[in-house]
C-alpha cells in the first residue's frame, strides 16, 4: 500500500497550464483518499456501453493517474435493439432502479421496457457477454497488463499473443505453481489453465481441502455489509433524504436470513453427497456463480423497502 501511494505521488500532469495543474491536484487528493479502500475493495459502476465506460467516481481516479487500463465486458448486444434501447446509456446502479420503477409503473410499455432490462441482466448473470468478450479482444492490447473488473471482483489480465488471461488468485490453487493464468475465452468461465509461460497446465483431480469450505462468516459478513450499502446508496439517490431507520434494518435483516438458508443448503448438499470431491474448475465456476448474485439480492432488498413504504402509506391515508 505505501508503495501504491509512492507511485501515485511520483506521477506529474502531462501538460503544465494552470487549469490542468489544479484538475491534476484535485484528483491527486481525491486519489489518496481512496488509497485506503483497496485493502477492502473498490465500489465502481459499469455502464454497458464500452469495455472501458464506468461511471467516473474517485476509485476511477486512481487507475488513470497510473496509467492503467480499467475494462469489463458486460455489454448489450446492438443487434438486439429492443434491448439497446432499454438499456441506453444507464450505469448498472442506474438500470437496477429503472427496472424497479417500471414495475410499478401503470404504463404498459415502461412496464415491458422494464422487463426487457432485467432480462438482460439476468442472461448476462455473469457480468460478461459475447458481445463484451469480442470488444474485450479488440480493445486490449497486446502485452497490455491491465484490469478486469467482474462478479464485484477485479482480477489482472493480459493479451498474449491474441488471447485474454486472467491471473489465477483463488486459494484453492495456491499450492499449485503450474497454474498461473487462466484463459478468458467463453462467458461460462471454464478457462484453461496455463503455467507462467503460457502453457496448458493440467489441474488436480482433487483440490486442496480447503477449496470446497463454505465461506467464513467474516467473508458473509462482508458481503451482506456491502449489499446493505449498495442498498442504502441507492435508495438515497432515488428518494433523496434516507427513509426510517427500521426500513434499512429489515434490509440487513432479510440478506442475513438469505445468506443463513444458502449456509444450511451448502451443509446439506455436502452430507448428501458422497461422490469425488469436485476439481478446481468446479470449484472457480461454483464461486463465479455465486459471484453473479449480487445484483438479484439489491432488487429483493430495494422492492421490500419500496413495499414496506407503499403499505405505510396506505395504513396512514386510513388512519386518517
Amino acid at each position: 500500500m505505501a508503495h501504491l501511494g509512492e507511485c501515485v505521488l511520483s506521477v506529474t500532469p502531462r501538460e503544465k497550464t494552470n487549469a490542468m495543474e489544479l484538475n491534476f491536484q484535485q484528483n491527486m487528493s481525491d486519489a489518496m483518499a481512496v488509497l485506503p479502500k483497496l485493502s477492502t475493495g473498490l465500489d465502481v459502476n459499469v455502464r454497458f456501453t464500452g469495455v472501458t465506460d464506468f461511471e467516473y467516481t474517485p476509485e476511477c481516479i486512481v487507475f488513470d493517474l497510473l496509467n492503467i487500463p480499467l475494462y469489463h465486458g458486460w455489454l448489450v448486444d446492438p443487434q438486439s435493439p429492443e434491448t439497446v434501447a432499454a438499456v441506453g446509456k444507464l450505469s448498472y446502479n442506474q438500470l437496477v432502479e429503472k427496472i424497479i420503477d417500471c414495475k410499478h409503473s401503470a404504463d404498459s410499455s415502461r412496464v415491458s421496457e422494464g422487463l426487457v432490462a432485467e432480462q438482460f441482466l439476468e442472461s448476462t448473470a455473469t457480468q460478461l457477454s459475447y458481445h463484451g468478450l469480442c470488444e474485450l479482444n479488440t480493445t486490449a492490447k497486446e502485452g497490455e497488463i491491465s484490469v478486469f473488473f467482474r462478479n464485484n471482483h477485479f482480477s489482472t489480465m493480459i493479451k498474449h499473443k491474441g488471447h485474454l488471461y486472467l491471473l489465477v488468485t483463488d486459494q484453492g490453487f495456491l499450492q499449485e505453481e503450474s497454474m498461473v493464468w487462466e484463459s478468458l475465452h467463453n462467458v461460462e468461465g471454464d478457462g484453461n489453465f496455463c503455467n507462467s509461460d503460457f502453457r496448458l497446465s493440467h489441474a488436480p483431480e482433487r483440490p486442496p481441502a480447503a477449496a470446497h469450505l463454505p465461506p467464513s462468516s467474516q467473508e458473509q459478513q462482508r458481503q451482506i455489509d456491502q449489499d446493505y450499502l449498495v442498498a442504502v446508496s441507492l435508495q438515497q439517490q432515488q428518494e433523496g433524504p434516507p427513509g426510517p431507520l427500521s426500513d434499512l434494518e429489515l434490509a440487513r435483516q432479510l440478506q442475513q436470513e438469505e445468506y443463513q438458508q444458502q449456509q444450511q443448503q451448502f451443509q446439506q448438499q455436502q452430507q448428501q453427497q458422497a461422490g469425488p470431491a469436485p476439481t478446481p474448475q468446479q470449484v472457480s465456476a461454483a464461486q463465479s456463480a455465486e459471484n453473479t448474485k449480487p445484483h438479484q439480492r439489491i432488487w429483493f432488498l430495494l422492492q421490500k423497502l419500496f413495499e414496506i413504504r407503499r403499505f405505510s402509506t396506505v395504513l396512514l391515508k386510513l388512519a386518517l
